[in-house]
């Protein structure tokens, strides 16, 4: 008896339903409207057929679109976030996969009355979300919604959707049309009337495809003195034409003149492709593209073109497969388009909504040349190379390159010299960080125009900053054509036959879809790529992400395994270098390796370089712990390797700031503890003097320079992170920013720090680094401990010695004379006087000091007191502070008002415990309001 009722149910249905063959959904009635029920059936085989026979459950996840809608995309109002389990949103499963949902769509979804409802938006889905049930192509599901009263007609079949309906000659096509309303029902083959209903709600009849190409079918009723239309293509199937690619084409867009282009696609395996866009008004089959007698490309020349207009264009492949050109230099977004502002993106073209799916890419003839303000830059050598690695959408408020060009004189103070942009590729989403790219030629709208990237590489030249870009080649994500065009959405895989990726990856750690680096079209394509950016933009080089899985060496499930040597991949890698440096001989070639030794060795001796993550060891050392705090893996020779090109960093994007880390987790011992903030960011100093003096390139990631300690996993790994540009004007974080510019302006002009003669001492707390040089030498020392400590300076001779950091003179007569060094104390001795003035004090409030001629004596003192003689220049509240040589108050006191003109005090060097300053060398600052005058003062 349940058997026969539900039978009955299903036939029930089927009746009510009017749009069939092979529809993933019908509904009832045929022309819904805003404020009826509406009964909509799913049928779970047909679209992605992703929900076919599960036996649990099936939810709506559903919205609408309104007027107010930018796209398809856009849902308002939906009824519960994915996968909530809301009953209301519960559909009712009739049996041989057919589901049921009733919905009056103003109130269930609760639209404003003053809101037009354009069309109903579903996904189907099972309980967890696991499973879902979408349109054919993995396209959101759509029912339209009808005005209340209007008269409409609309076929009922055939079933069509944006691609159009192909046929083959001479074949049948059963034709329904059905009308709101009883009218004169006439139908149309291009433009001739085939068919006419006097007085009918329904129009039925066959067509006989008989013309090649593109035939548009329409439908109008006429009831009363309204007419309504509707119309549908279909294509009639002819075998693609077969010539030969002209030898001037390129891949992608060709242009030949201001008012044609020649399109181009690389598509083994395929049988014909079309072209559709605005100059053919998007219509399937209107333009089928050439093949080629191989049977590997698909081409057509467009003319007759509005020159210097943007086309957006797609490709349809095996009349089912919509993708974007590999090789375009520019796409439209669907989803993201929307969010991207006039400011950043001027002018940015609209998303042919309605007419594409997916990503679109964009052609444009007469385009104006960029005038290139530097073209003779020379790099930085790699051994002076010190690398800022920023992600625009984290560093600048706005995101875009014209911001970030506004900025350069901040990294021209600092004194790095090239920039390493976080992938700008187009890539998925617009909050990334870019390693999901799907496009590589065309840079991410969401950052800005072509151009102003190009203005803002030309700006960096002209301040003699290199721009490297960080680049994706391990793998791409599911956006880009190259994965869509051989995919299987069943297994959510790319098939054998696609010519760039692997079904399954070949290592650990691979995300979205693996590239085949043995095969012939990869390397083409990353040649390609690679000599794009460096011609096109004037890039100087690139980092590649994940360069350890450029192989096809079977490693999945083994970690050491994919580390070992492996003579493949050095080949493979060795082979891209070659044809970058046969571009620009002088580009950088950056590998994120962290393979065996012995493979980097190679790979470093055959000129190229690779990143140094020497985190875990910096971090050990600032946090004040020995265990693990040797970062002498930094040192090209201590890995054996014959150049220096380690690229060493202290923390990435990849790791957790060491702000974040010290002031979690670090040591201490009495009053002296390195979770304090201010300690953490003078222990901060400390590491840089023990990073930037050791000889190679070095990296730098964005804020570090002022201690930025947000920590990596808030709001997500990969999301957003608070731009806290005020840490500069923070004065223990300026001095932190005072000191890296220090060092990395000695490390650059300086030539011992590319000396390949010195050594390391970095096991203990107690570190030291020795560098000798024909014109100078170098010893640099540093407590990273938490109790004060002992040092044997080891000299390289006596004689007169120059503090890096006070500036002061030291006569060394015994080379081995022990120095006290406090808890994260440094000193940096050089033969030669590089500075006379301190590193950390400089600033803005000490050229405006209201203190004027201030002197101190008795200088040194050993008496435990200091007197100062100074003139005020306007009466004012004085402080009197004295700081050590890292930057910490020791003593502060307020002397109260005083009046302008000549003025002396004497103070007692003794900290708040009464205890004496031990001996050293000291800051004393005169605090006169928003201003200080500083001296220094030697305690003996």
């Amino acid at each position: 008896m349940k058997t026969t009722f539900r039978l009955l149910g299903l036939l029930l249905v089927l009746l009510l339903v009017q749009a069939v063959q092979a529809q993933v959904v019908t509904w009832s009635p045929a022309f819904p409207v805003h404020n009826e029920p509406v009964t909509i059936t799913f049928d779970a085989t047909k679209g992605s057929g992703g929900l076919a026979n599960v036996n649990e459950p099936i939810y709506a996840h559903t919205g609408v679109l309104t007027n107010l809608s930018t796209s398809d995309s856009d849902w308002k109002y939906v009824k519960a976030p994915w996968p909530s389990n809301t009953p209301a949103a519960l559909m009712t499963s009739l049996g041989n996969n057919l589901y049921q949902i009733t919905i009056n769509p103003r109130t269930y979804y609760n639209v404003p009355d003053n809101e037009e409802i354009k069309a109903l938006m579903f996904v189907f889905r099972n309980g967890n979300g696991s499973k879902e049930g979408k349109d054919t192509g993995n396209k959101d599901i759509k029912v339209a919604i009808y005005a209340s009263g209007a008269v409409n007609v609309s076929f009922a079949q055939p079933v069509v959707g944006l691609n159009g309906l192909f046929v083959n000659q001479g074949q049948n096509i059963p034709v329904r049309a059905n009308a709101s309303a009883s009218g004169k029902l006439s139908l149309f083959l291009n433009g001739v009337k085939v068919k006419e209903e006097a007085a009918a709600t329904v129009l039925e009849t066959q067509l006989t495809a008989t013309v090649s190409g593109p035939n548009k079918v329409k439908v109008t009723v006429e009831s009363g003195n309204v007419t309504a239309v509707d119309s549908f293509l279909f294509v009639v199937r002819a075998a693609a034409p077969t010539q030969a690619l002209p030898a001037n084409a390129k891949d992608g867009a060709t242009y030949l003149s201001a008012t044609s282009v020649l399109v181009n696609l690389y598509a083994p395996g395929k049988q014909n492709v079309y072209l559709v866009g605005d100059f053919n008004n998007w219509v399937v089959g209107a333009t089928p593209m050439n093949r080629t007698p191989d049977g590997t490309r698909y081409w057509v020349q467009l003319n007759s073109l509005v020159a210097g207009q943007e086309y957006a264009y797609q490709f349809l492949v095996d009349e089912t497969i919509r993708i974007g050109d590999p090789y375009t230099q520019k796409t439209l977004d669907p989803n993201e388009d929307r969010f991207i502002s006039a400011e950043t993106y001027p002018n940015l073209k609209q998303y042919p909504t309605g007419k594409a799916t997916g990503m679109v890419s964009v052609f444009q003839t007469n385009q104006a040349a960029y005038n290139w303000r530097v073209t003779n830059f020379t790099r930085p050598k790699k051994t002076d190379l010190v690398i800022y690695e920023l992600l625009v959408r984290d560093f600048i408020e706005k995101h875009d390159y014209k911001t970030l060009t506004d900025t350069l004189n901040y990294l021209s103070r600092l004194g790095v010299n090239a920039i390493e942009l976080m992938p700008v590729n187009e890539f998925e989403g617009n909050l990334s960080w870019g390693y999901n790219t799907a496009y590589h030629f065309a840079p991410d709208k969401y950052y800005g125009s072509k151009e102003l990237l190009k203005r803002f590489i030309d700006e960096a030249h002209a301040r003699g900053m290199a721009v490297i870009l960080d680049i994706v080649l391990n793998h791409a994500f599911g956006q880009s054509p190259m994965v869509q065009l051989y995919f299987n959405s069943a297994t959510g895989k790319t098939t054998p036959e696609n010519p760039w990726f692997n079904p399954d990856p070949t290592h650990e750690f691979n995300v979205g879809h693996d590239f085949n680096h043995e095969s012939a079209a990869t390397k083409y394509y990353v040649d390609r790529v690679n000599e794009f950016w460096l011609q096109e933009y004037k890039v100087d080089g690139y980092r590649f992400d994940l360069s350890k899985g450029f192989t096809q060496k079977q490693t999945l499930g083994s970690l050491n395994a994919w580390g070992q040597y492996d003579q493949s991949r050095v080949n493979l890698l060795k082979r891209m270098a070659d044809h970058i440096w046969s571009v620009d001989n002088s580009a950088y070639v950056i590998l994120e390796h962290f393979a065996d030794n012995a493979e980097e060795t190679v790979l470093s001796n055959y000129g190229m370089m690779l990143w140094g993550n020497l985190h875990g060891n910096y971090k050990q050392a600032i946090l004040g712990y020995t265990d693990n705090s040797n970062f002498n893996w930094i040192s090209y020779k201590q890995r054996g390797w014959t150049n220096p090109h380690v690229v060493g960093y202290m923390e990435s994007h990849d790791e957790e700031r060491q702000m974040v880390e010290a002031t979690l987790y670090g040591n201490m011992s009495g009053a002296y503890n390195v979770r304090n903030v201010t300690t953490a960011l003078q222990r901060m100093q400390l590491a840089a003097a023990f990073f930037f003096t050791i000889p190679g390139p070095k990296m730098v990631w964005q804020f570090g320079e002022v201690g930025y300690d947000i920590p990596i996993n808030q709001n997500g790994r990969t999301g957003n992170k608070p731009i806290l540009w005020n840490y500069y004007q923070d004065p223990e974080r300026r001095k932190l920013y005072n000191v890296y510019a220090a060092l990395i302006k000695m490390k650059i002009n300086q030539p011992a720090f590319e000396s390949g003669n010195y050594t390391l001492n970095l096991g203990n707390n107690i570190k030291t680094i020795h560098i000798q040089d024909p014109d100078i030498n170098v010893a640099v020392l540093g407590n990273f401990g938490v109790t004060p400590g002992t040092v044997d300076p080891k000299f390289q001779n006596t004689g007169t010695w120059y503090d890096f950091v006070t500036g002061e003179s030291l006569t060394v007569t015994n080379v081995n004379q022990a120095i006290t060094l406090q808890p994260g104390e440094y000193r940096l001795y050089t033969t030669k006087r590089l500075t006379s003035s301190s590193i950390l004090l400089g600033s803005k409030e000490e050229r405006d000091a209201l203190a004027k001629n201030v002197v101190a004596y008795p200088n040194p003192t050993g008496n435990g007191a200091i007197s100062l003689q100074y003139q005020l220049a306007a009466a004012s509240e004085v402080s009197f502070q004295v700081y050590d040589q890292v930057g910490r108050l020791l003593i502060n006191k307020a002397l109260g008002k005083q009046s302008a003109g000549n003025q002396t005090i004497t103070q007692t060097l003794t900290t708040g415990g009464k205890k004496r300053l031990a001996p050293g060398i000291y800051h004393v600052k005169l605090v006169t309001g928003t201003t200080a005058k500083t001296v220094q003062v030697v305690v003996r």
